[in-house]
């Protein structure tokens, strides 16, 4: 088998949780155009029918499935449609993130309660759940944070009414950095990988001039992500190319957190 050929993901079955979300879309394009048959699962699935038909329309392989991390019951559902309808899963994308703390610090304690039991006990269940119909040699990415490897900088917030004080997410973005390698250990047995990848900041419209400005000054490559700088990393670990890669923790943050 050829180099290229490695990076192929013909004839695999991926899912991606929040696969309509910031990262999701490029997540699921880029598996998509790597030739994997894509679930894409959240709760809002007519949001994901009208994201997996735009796919359908370029010849993508990408099917929408309903799936709410919250709930124990919705995720094992899912697994069973999965397990009818492909008998085994290759690949699993855990990018799903829920975000009801909106007061920072001293939100209430149900906000709190909430974004833990679905990022912290919810990707558990998930991973746990996937696990089972995973086949020998498959691959499990997380989707962490670079918040989940440093501490906040109030600076980039420097001139903008925003603020970063989100203790939940710091909280389980620096969890799922040791939950990988966690499972890296559990699902290495039967020659399952498990990595997690760090994204930094990802540029969107609404993002004030300063903030964009100063963000990109804390990177080395000057500027924050755009919607393709997953696409390449999210291949690599997700196919034969990353045999011998499992239990890592890799910033694609555009050097962030190198300094």
């Amino acid at each position: 088998m050829s180099i290229l050929e490695r990076f192929s993901l013909r004839h695999k079955v991926a899912l991606v949780t929040g696969g309509a979300g910031l990262y999701g879309k490029q997540i699921v394009r880029a598996l998509a155009e790597a030739g994997a048959f894509v679930y894409i699962a959240s709760r809002n699935l007519a949001t994901l029918e009208a994201l997996a038909e735009e796919h359908q329309k370029l010849g993508h392989q990408v099917r929408a499935l309903q799936l709410d991390q919250g709930e124990e019951a919705s995720i094992l559902a899912a697994r069973d449609v999965i397990s009818r309808e492909q008998g085994q899963l290759h690949i699993l994308v855990n990018n799903a993130v829920a975000r009801p703390v909106k007061e920072g610090l001293f939100s209430p304690a149900a906000d709190l309660d909430e974004s833990l039991h679905v990022n912290g006990t919810g990707l558990i269940l998930v991973t746990r759940a996937l696990g089972e119909i995973m086949a020998e040699g498959g691959s499990i990415i997380n989707i962490g944070s670079m918040m989940g490897l440093v501490g906040l900088e109030p600076l980039n917030y420097r001139g903008t009414d925003m603020q970063g004080w989100s203790p939940d997410y710091f909280f389980h973005k620096g969890g799922m950095a040791n939950l990988t390698r966690f499972f890296a250990s559990y699902y290495g047995p039967r020659g399952i990988r498990v990595n997690c990848l760090h994204p930094g900041g990802l540029q969107t419209p609404d993002h004030p001039e300063a903030f964009v400005r100063n963000y990109s000054e804390r990177t080395c490559l000057g500027r924050m992500a755009n919607d393709t700088d997953l696409m390449g990393i999210i291949v690599c670990l997700a196919s034969d190319a990353s045999a011998y890669i499992t239990g890592a923790n890799l910033p694609v943050d555009g050097g962030y957190t190198a300094k």
